[in-house]
């Protein structure tokens, strides 16, 4: 990977590591989750439309009025659901243990692939990387679910939000493929900014919030959401989508460290053991048997346009570069 592809994957790393630490600053002042959740993807949608309509000059929103069910579907279990259950969960649990939490996305989505119809075989070492990881996580929670009270809830909010993040790449990668990832993901924030619009307004602080947490909100949307969906795409383009994906096992990291760092956060043996666990799972669970030559020849490249399905008969597409990823499981 190039000095800049490096560069962009340690700012990557960084951008969706802290929503958590900023999320924690927010709504331990006291900031209402719809008023949270509104003003991250007004400033998001804000600052990335004038880009959107700019990469649309000529060819209109037909694209993404065709595929209106699956958008809606996605910004639903990407932003809509899991942006408003992270900002409550955080309410009862530390922004460290949150992200590591969220940290077993890719874990659950081989799994859901597998169900779903994935043809690829498990292999000992993906199905022990499964394994470690739900270790990992039971690790984590399992003294919160004991006590059955707010973070036993906390922790189930946190579970739908790792379904929702598993299953959400997988509606984008079998029914957006066609649709650029800067166009969907504005498309989605403004969606979400419109939901919470309401909600917002009658939520709205009586009081302008302290400095720190109106830094942090505004961290939130700018930095984290829309500057980190415009370096999310520029690492993808410099390194493909496979290198670029690896930074979602170093956010997790800078989850913790800020939580630490920043909020005096503890960091005790349990974290540290639950964290190398569901890394390690992680990394196993999805890692990639190489593709045989007889394979290579019959079988897409990674990222390559599908069949034309229907069309018997219809000529190859030429190869082309992978589609931008509208979102990854870090992208919170």
């Amino acid at each position: 990977m190039t000095r800049r592809g490096w560069v962009l994957f340690a700012l990557m790393s960084v951008l969706w590591g802290i929503p958590y630490l900023l999320i924690k600053v927010a709504v331990e002042d006291g900031v209402s989750v719809p008023v949270l959740v509104f003003v991250r993807t007004a400033l998001g949608a804000i600052v990335l439309l004038p880009l959107a309509l700019w990469g649309m000059r000529g060819v209109g929103f037909g694209l993404l009025r065709r595929h209106w069910k699956p958008i809606l579907a996605f910004a639903a279990l990407e932003i809509l659901g899991p942006w408003a259950l992270l900002s409550e969960a955080e309410r009862h649990l530390s922004s460290s243990m949150t992200g590591l939490l969220i940290a077993a996305v890719p874990i659950v989505g081989v799994i859901l692939a597998r169900l779903t119809g994935d043809a690829e075989r498990l292999g000992p070492a993906r199905w022990f990387g499964l394994l470690l990881g739900l270790a990992g996580v039971a690790v984590l929670a399992a003294p919160h679910l004991g006590d059955g009270g707010a973070s036993a809830w906390a922790i189930g909010e946190i579970a739908l939000v790792v379904l929702g993040y598993s299953i959400a790449p997988m509606i984008a990668a079998r029914r957006l493929g066609e649709v650029p990832g800067l166009q969907m993901s504005t498309a989605c924030l403004i969606i979400a900014a419109l939901v919470y619009a309401a909600p917002a307004a009658a939520t709205w602080p009586a009081e302008l919030p302290d400095p720190n947490v109106l830094a942090a909100l505004a961290a939130l949307g700018v930095i984290c959401t829309a500057l980190g969906f415009l370096v999310f795409f520029a690492l993808i383009r410099e390194a493909g989508t496979s290198r670029a994906m690896v930074f979602t096992y170093v956010s997790p990291a800078v989850a913790v460290t800020a939580g630490v760092i920043f909020l005096n956060e503890p960091l005790s043996g349990t974290i540290l053991a639950a964290f190398a666990l569901i890394l390690c799972g992680s990394v196993l669970a999805t890692v990639r048997r190489p593709v045989k030559p007889a394979q290579a020849e019959s079988e897409p490249a990674p990222g390559a346009p599908e069949p034309m399905a229907g069309k018997p008969g219809a000529a190859p597409a030429a190869p082309a570069p992978a589609p931008e990823a509208p979102f990854s499981a870090e992208s919170r």
